[in-house]
């Protein structure tokens, strides 16, 4: 036989079976007991075609704009977050067929007809939903970016069933269109025509695609702690329909077909909610979205450089205000290092003061215009009493349903968040008004958001870079750096996109914000403790808090540099900026 014996792209689940008759075959008495059940070599077989022949580059990114095009049972990727962890399901993992063993692995229903009374293995596998990235910028290029993803989205293999599931042997045989006939002519004779038109527009998968697709994920043979809640991640897997369970959902007179619809399936709707059996998946991190999104030549040599420019860009977008500017990159360059007992080791947030409604329109707005073309998450929250008296900030488990209700803080680590609190007006907070308050303020000093489990409350770790944009020093959101913002003039050349400088100043934010920070030395500590003592003789106002402000600043200047180790150098730096704001608040009070 010439070539493979099946198509990993089109029909994957024609290799899940291969490999699994290959295995059984070289087990003991043809038992699939008798090996490793989690994994025969299928995934191997996956791995190899996606990550050493080139093969990533032609699946399909799953998305709203396509899926209407892919068809059921091809090799798929999407990439969102973890909005919602909903357990374990058992399925049956193989059964017999007369002498024959046959999987059920990768899909949603049989493949074939299970024999009544037949000998079968029950398995599990852990559900998922996963979203689109809360605050993902435009600029962050989805996958389907790949020259060859219009070519592949044309393929004939791709856009006909490899494996489709069979009811009897004539199923078995049906092809893709004569399945869409047979769907559209059961919709005329008396349900719902939706799922009609979905036959007609969408080639076939009947699904109705939302402004936002959402998607059922379900992972095999992996512990619970290797996917955590809010993870951003890139899945690789088998996207499978089914058109009946779809018709039943439609039908909504029927009781007795809801009433064998697994409870998943009607929190999340097939229709409406696509399933992808997980084959092999990444994790990513900014440097990740970065490098897939901004393919540039390292730079490593030109830290100094792209830092330079960066910083010169900062500065005019706020007015020629150089200390403010400063102390926004390193605010850009902080994250979340490490917790110890109740401290947050490496987060910066910052309070740029002196704005008003007009001020915060031309500047805020422009910085905020900015951030978002830098960082690959970020939001604006307007903050005025009648958002804090009204708005869903606390993610919430409804316990009856099973599902996580979001709230506008569960957020993706690495989320830059942009509080304008200019539209702060008199008037009175209603008690979700002082929970909501109370939620962002343990956002900025903690770093945790706190999840309504309905019969207690879950404080999730986050990591997400908050600034606050405000008149005056704010009195609800504490920052650790407070400076008075003092613009000079107003840049019009700051709207401009610089198109040809924006992948490095990006490239530049991610790469030196994941530096792993070495210890203080011993001479550095000395240096630290001797100046510090210094100051407080001279301001007895000075605490604990301040010194370690001063360290996480001296560790993010050093970062800024593209250096892991705080010198001398970069602590006197951090003396200069600290003098020079203390200087404007003092003019203030």
């Amino acid at each position: 036989m010439v070539g493979l014996a099946f198509d990993c792209l089109a029909n994957p689940l024609g290799a899940v079976r291969v490999t699994f008759e290959k295995a059984v075959e070289g087990s003991p008495q043809n038992d699939p007991a008798a090996f490793d059940c989690k994994d025969w070599g299928a995934v191997d077989v996956f791995r190899k075609f996606l990550f050493e022949e080139g093969g990533l580059d032609q699946v399909p990114v799953l998305d709203q704009s396509n899926i209407h095009l892919i068809r059921p049972n091809s090799l798929v990727r999407y990439r969102g977050m973890v909005q919602d962890m909903l357990g374990k399901e058992f399925y049956i993992g193989v059964f017999k067929d007369g002498s024959n063993w046959n999987t059920n692995k990768f899909t949603d229903v049989p493949q074939f007809p299970i024999p009544p009374a037949s000998e079968t293995r029950l398995w599990e596998r852990r559900l998922y939903h996963c979203v689109p990235v809360p605050g993902q910028n435009s600029w962050v290029s989805e996958v389907s970016s790949s020259p060859q993803f219009h070519t592949i989205l044309t393929n004939s293999h791709l856009l006909n069933h490899g494996e489709k599931r069979s009811r009897d042997e004539n199923d078995a045989a049906m092809d893709l269109e004569r399945e869409a006939t047979s769907m559209c002519k059961k919709q005329k004779d008396g349900s719902s025509s939706k799922i009609d038109g979905d036959v007609s527009s969408s080639g076939g998968s009947y699904f109705e695609a939302p402004a936002s697709l959402s998607c059922l994920v379900k992972v095999y043979d992996l512990p619970e702690s290797d996917i955590k809640l809010n993870d951003v991640i890139e899945f690789i897997g088998i996207y499978t329909f089914d058109p009946d369970t779809a018709l039943h959902e439609n039908n909504d007179g029927d009781e007795f077909l809801h009433s064998l619809t697994e409870d998943v399936s009607l929190h999340f709707p097939p229709s409406k909610v696509p399933r992808l059996h997980c084959i092999t998946f990444q994790k990513m991190t900014i440097p990740d979205l970065v490098s897939r999104s901004c393919p540039i030549e390292d730079l490593s040599s030109a830290v100094r450089v792209v830092r330079e420019s960066l910083l010169r860009h900062l500065t005019s977008v706020l007015g020629n205000d150089g200390l403010a500017a400063q102390y926004t990159l390193l605010h850009l360059l902080s994250r979340v290092r490490g917790r110890v007992d109740v401290m947050v080791v490496g987060k910066f947030s910052l309070n740029l003061t002196g704005f008003t409604r007009e001020s915060a329109s031309i500047f805020g707005d422009n910085l905020s215009r900015w951030i978002k073309d830098l960082t690959p998450f970020s939001d604006v929250i307007p903050l005025s009493v009648a958002y804090l008296n009204t708005a869903q900030l606390r993610p919430r488990k409804d316990n009856v349903t099973g599902r996580m209700i979001p709230g506008v803080l569960q957020l993706a680590h690495g989320t830059h968040l942009t509080v304008d609190e200019t539209h702060l007006a008199t008037g009175a907070l209603n008690s979700t008004g002082v929970e909501n308050a109370k939620l962002l303020k343990e956002l900025l000093q903690w770093q945790m958001v706190g999840y309504d489990c309905e019969y207690y409350n879950l404080d999730m770790p986050a990591d997400v870079q908050v600034l606050v944009i405000s008149e005056r020093r704010s009195n609800i959101l504490p920052a650790d750096a407070i400076v008075p913002f003092h613009p000079e003039a107003v840049n019009a050349a700051t709207w401009t996109v610089l198109s040809d400088e924006l992948p490095a100043w990006r490239w530049y934010l991610a790469s030196c914000r994941t530096l792993h920070h070495h210890s203080v030395s011993p001479e550095m500590r000395k240096v630290l403790e001797n100046d510090f003592v210094g100051a407080r003789q001279l301001d007895k106002t000075l605490q604990g808090e301040d010194l370690s402000r001063w360290v996480t600043m001296g560790q993010l200047l050093s970062a800024s540099f593209g250096e892991s180790q705080l010198t001398p150098q970069h602590w006197q730096m951090v003396r200069e900026m600290e003098r020079l704001r203390q200087g404007r608040l003092r003019v203030i009070h």
